[in-house]
């Protein structure tokens, strides 16, 4: 007898830092495949305010409540990661119409590069659907409060890391 196929999606981001949005799309989005798959993006052009390797174990530590999730750092074409792991969907997180409009576009041209991959958008949580991790950041580096954007251990870091570079800066 045949085994049956895992179905495999993958979620992209730069989670600098995961956002309770973030967190929202990977709950619901583990529930569409068998397994789900975290790409953390490296992309240095947005000026991460946590490295790589940080952003990795804050993902995974985030996730490690959900069985299906494995978080992977990836440096490649988002295509190219998705066949790697062996992706038949990527999921995309869809907070507005601007969002809409980029990611239309970008489903277009991943659909071009692999037409065997779809590419599923899920709409945010309504309450969900402001929260921005730059903005986040933004809010954080002039003092305000982010708890009800990120979890709460994220919360604390991104202040320690502001903090800390405000001291470098000053220092």
């Amino acid at each position: 007898m045949a085994q049956p196929r895992v179905r495999t999606g993958v979620y992209p981001g730069t989670f600098d830092p995961i956002t309770l949005g973030h967190m929202d799309i990977i709950a619901r989005g583990s529930r569409l495949v068998d397994r789900l798959i975290i790409g953390v993006a490296t992309n240095p052009s947005k000026s991460p305010l946590f490295s790589l390797a940080e952003r990795v174990a804050h993902v995974r530590r985030e996730t490690a409540g959900i069985t299906n999730v494995e978080v992977v750092a990836f440096d490649a074409l988002l295509m190219h990661f998705a066949e790697a792991q062996g992706a038949s969907i990527i999921i995309r997180g869809l907070r507005a119409v601007a969002d809409f409009e980029y990611e239309y576009q970008m489903a277009g041209m991943n659909q071009q590069l692999n037409a065997a991959i779809e590419t599923v958008f899920l709409m945010a949580d309504v309450a969900l659907q402001p929260i921005a991790s730059r903005l986040v950041k933004e809010i954080a580096q002039y003092g305000g409060s982010i708890d009800k954007f990120v979890p709460p251990q994220i919360a604390r870091e991104v202040r320690e890391r502001i903090t800390a570079n405000a001291t470098d800066v000053a220092g």
